[in-house]
């Protein structure tokens, strides 16, 4: 059964991840800033299922592509003490 609205939540869904809004962001803030030259879908903290998911969509450009990319944004982000 396909997912109607995908957003961050259902995104973390999708990875087996927790996917309410503090979870989300407890997950980036304890992995940002991810290096400007490390790529979302090489960072060292996903599983090989999550990656290989993260990489299909962004290659394919599928539909989860766009809530990857905020994901890639948030997570490369410098965060402020």
């Amino acid at each position: 059964m396909e997912l109607p609205n995908k957003d961050m939540s259902t995104l973390f869904e999708q990875l087996g991840l927790p996917s309410d809004p503090a979870s989300i962001d407890n997950f980036i803030a304890d992995h940002a800033p991810l290096p400007n030259h490390v790529k979302l879908t090489e960072a060292p903290f996903w599983s090989d299922s999550q990656r290989a998911f993260l990489k299909d969509e962004l290659m394919e450009d599928a539909e989860w592509a766009p809530i990857v990319d905020e994901l890639n944004v948030r997570i490369h982000e410098q965060t402020t003490p």
